[in-house]
């Protein structure tokens, strides 16, 4: 054991118990919980038989006495997979074994085989200070195994960890940044030219050193898969440039890890020991014209880490020298005022000042192989040449530190961005393989800074109130964009979202993974809706902890039934201990709040105006933060009880079934996800008080553990209310609930780029539509134009027996929460039976 700690622990108790046993297998109900630090994953190893996951995971856990770093057994990956096992949340192990490697000396570890996960906050990370300065747990014999104590796999046949959640972004230590450039004194008079390097291909002699300028640079590209003998197997493409054109230069393998960070837009190269090969026509390449060069794309530049192996001089900025003849970068910024003219897929880059953010979300990438996944977030952006922002779809850039920062209030650059133009909406960009992007903070030294349109940006910024721009800001929750066309056809049903059985529903929901989202469609008819409000939080006042301990993989929700002599209660039931209390709305409905109080949460200083996103490089103020990062999980895991209350009991103002539902609901044989609205579907505004907060709850689950300083107050939520609507499938075996949140102000994130073209209010044009009309503007106090929930379930007997094809979107938010909402309902007329 490593000596330095006498105190015997939970962990320490456990490794000395499976030393001793001849099996060394240890199975225990009386687990003393731990709490998990980190969690880490990497492409599995081939093993004989069937592949149960293509992934494994590595635990490190601690009992605040000692960390360990374990091995998750497969058969529990599925925890990982639905964020049931997560970062800063208690785990009990209840069953572990000792595996030793068999074909290394001095080589093993814990492997988890059963565990129960916690839902309460961690009281052993209350415990902890710094959890870097814990000493590791190292079976006695085994001290100087370099795999226990450094950030490399248990599973020795893999070289590195992959990001918890994406293959695109760098994860671990092996990743260097921020290595100054060397003052080398070069000798460029036997340099030669790209344009000459064509020419030169099939030739067998040396090519000479070149000298080039970085001029775009690509996302990494991981392409692991079981049985490749490559230790680090990344590829990543960079567009160099000299005084003759322009042509495409390929990092390879392990050199990927050591440069890759270190190569950016305007980086100078001395390239030796270089390959030429054949260029691959079949990748994406960033579109150039504006740089007005010659462009070689018949050759590509291949740095190679042996056979034979490249010698990368990266240039210090004071040694480059006039002579060389090295182009200037080039932009191509275009405002949001001429976006409608661009053609679609061309590319421009963009600079805005972030006025809403959405969740990370995850959606499943194509191709054989190992499984993997994109990530992804919705963005809005201003720069007040329009009265509408950029709408952008932001892909994972490999560059996790600024994607993961994005909130409103920052200055955001983003470069190669794809114009997409959608019928029946407002064209919006998405990222390519080449977009980049940086957040206040990240600006300096960036070439871009002295374009003439970024600085006139900056001097409309000036013009700004911070108060003002924060009233149209908004984060996380439920957003989609662009809206379905007004017709559905077969062909879409085929290409964009599939139409698919009501049973098939059912396994789309328990394959979905955490914070994975699909677009589906379903036939049949609408049996039942309801409306209910959705209050303001108010736990977070009386600085308690809440009790929970309910397993997380245990969360029951209770949900309602439309019965047209009762109302019963929607409850979101995430906490086990609530206390209630009542107020009454404007409708004289009453709603139960359940009051899940939080700890003391602390207001840190938080950086005025466009500050925002700046990176923290204050260590004192990084050890003030005291607060665990699970306090995050408090603040979403406020509970929802919602009960509508009439003066007339027998009233059903405030919902709607059909005729022929009570007789149907038995005779279908399974009931899908029935519920209410989760907090995670309900987007916020944003305050500066709140960013560290609002900055979690809307990213994706950290691989490690961290101290988080918290706010005192939850912002206001942006729903006044929702619709629960049942679902009958068209062959009415099936049903499935689905939430409904209609656009009402012209504010809202989800307001952008909406079709407005009037309607009735009835319930079936507003299901169809996607919004009130008109919509309500709170700048003029125009919200009582707008229908009352009343006014509009009136109408719903239209719904009758209707045959419908309902677009659905499906989101898994960790643990059981698994968000199901409308986007459009489409009546038979609407849809091509073509």
């Amino acid at each position: 054991m490593v000596s330095g700690v006498t105190q015997a622990s939970f962990l320490q108790r456990t490794l000395e118990r499976l030393s001793s046993t001849q099996s060394l297998k240890l199975k225990t109900e009386e687990a003393a919980p731990v709490a998990v630090i980190a969690l880490q994953r990497y492409l599995s190893e081939q093993t004989k038989g069937q592949q149960l996951d293509s992934y494994s995971y590595d635990v490190t856990v601690t009992d605040g006495v000692w960390r360990a770093k374990c091995f998750l057994h497969p058969s529990l990956n599925h925890l990982v997979h639905s964020n049931s096992l997560k970062t800063g949340s208690e785990i009990s192990i209840t069953q572990c074994s000792f595996v030793y490697n068999e074909r290394r000396l001095g080589h093993g570890y814990i492997c988890i085989e059963q565990l129960r996960c916690a839902a309460k906050r961690s009281a052993v990370l209350a415990r902890v200070n710094t959890v870097s300065s814990l000493p590791i747990l190292v079976k006695q014999g085994m001290e100087r195994s370099v795999v226990l104590q450094s950030d490399v796999p248990l599973q020795v046949s893999r070289k590195h960890y992959l990001s918890l959640w994406n293959n695109d972004d760098p994860e671990g230590d092996i990743w260097i940044s921020g290595s100054p450039s060397a003052d080398t004194v070069l000798d460029v008079s036997k340099v030669t030219l790209l344009s000459s390097l064509d020419s030169s291909f099939k030739n067998t002699w040396k090519p000479l050193p070149l000298l080039v300028k970085i001029i775009h640079k690509s996302r990494l590209r991981y392409y692991g898969k079981f049985g490749l003998k490559i230790d680090y197997p990344y590829q990543a493409y960079f567009e160099v440039a000299d005084q003759s054109g322009t042509m495409s230069l390929v990092l390879w393998n392990e050199l990927c890890p050591e440069f890759y960070q270190r190569l950016n837009v305007g980086t100078v190269l001395y390239l030796q020991n270089y390959t030429l090969k054949q260029s691959y026509s079949n990748r994406s390449r960033p579109q150039m014209d504006h740089h007005r060069m010659k462009t070689f794309n018949s050759v590509e530049i291949c740095l190679n880490p042996r056979n034979p192996a490249s010698v990368i001089t990266v240039v210090s900025p004071k040694s480059i020298l006039p002579q060389w003849g090295l182009p200037d970068i080039s932009y191509q910024f275009t405002a949001r005022s001429e976006l409608e003219k661009l053609a679609n897929n061309s590319a421009c880059d963009i600079i805005g000042l972030v006025t809403f953010v959405g969740r990370v979300e995850r959606v499943k990438g194509k191709g054989k192989g190992p499984e993997k996944y994109w990530t992804y977030r919705w963005v809005h952006a201003v720069d007040g040449t329009s009265d509408h922002p950029f709408i952008l779809e932001l892909f994972s850039t490999s560059q996790a530190e600024i994607f993961s920062h994005i909130c409103p209030m920052t200055y955001l650059v983003c470069t190669q961005m794809r114009v997409c133009h959608v019928e029946g909406s407002l064209p919006y960009l998405t990222s390519s393989c080449e977009t980049e992007t940086f957040i206040t903070g990240y600006h300096k030294g960036q070439p871009y800074v002295n374009d003439p349109r970024v600085k006139s940006f900056i001097q409309w910024t000036k013009t700004l109130k911070d108060n003002v721009v924060l009233q149209k800001t908004a984060v996380g929750g439920y957003y989609r964009y662009p809206r379905p066309p007004a017709m559905f056809t077969q062909s879409m049903a085929d290409a964009q979202v599939p139409l698919v059985a009501a049973a098939d529903l059912k396994r789309e929901l328990e394959t979905l993974q955490y914070r994975e989202h699909k677009k589906l469609a379903i036939q049949g008819q609408i049996a039942a809706v309801q409306y209910m409000e959705t209050p303001e939080p108010q736990g977070l006042k009386d600085k308690e902890v809440p009790s929970a301990s309910t397993d997380v993989c245990d969360q029951t929700v209770t949900y309602p039934s439309h019965s047209s002599t009762t109302k019963q209660t929607f409850v979101e039931s995430l906490t086990s201990h609530c206390t209630d209390s009542s107020s009454e709305s404007r409708r004289k409905r009453r709603i139960q709040i359940s009051k899940t109080t939080q700890s003391s949460l602390n207001c840190g200083n938080i950086p005025a105006k466009r500050n925002a996103g700046r990176k923290n490089t204050n260590e004192g103020e990084e050890q003030a933060e005291e607060e665990s990062n699970f306090a995050f999980e408090e603040v979403q895991q406020v509970g929802l009880s919602l009960q509508a209350e009439n003066p007339n009991p027998d009233s059903n103002d405030l919902s709607w079934e059909s005729s022929s539902w009570v007789r149907q609901q038995q005779e279908v044989s399974e009931h899908l996800c029935k519920g209410g609205l989760w907090q995670d579907s309900i987007c916020r505004r944003f305050t500066l008080d709140e960013k560290n907060v609002l900055l979690q709850w809307s990213n994706l689950q950290p691989t490690r553990w961290t101290p988080l300083r918290t706010a005192d107050a939850l912002s206001p939520v942006l729903c006044p209310g929702f619709y629960h609507v049942t679902i009958l499938g068209i062959n009415k075996q099936i049903a499935v609930d689905a939430m409904y949140i209609p656009v009402v102000s012209s504010s809202e994130p989800q307001a952008v780029g909406l079709p407005q073209d009037p309607h009735g209010n009835t319930m079936l044009s507003c299901l169809s539509s996607g919004f009130l009309c008109p919509l309500s503007n709170t700048a003029n106090n125009s919200e009582e134009t707008l229908p009352r929930p009343e006014e509009i379930l009136a109408t719903a007997s239209e719904l009758e027996d209707t045959h419908v094809v309902c677009i659905l979107d499906l989101c898994h938010l960790g643990g059981d929460k698994v968000e199901v909402m409308i986007s459009k309902v489409y009546r038979l007329t609407e849809v091509s039976l073509d």
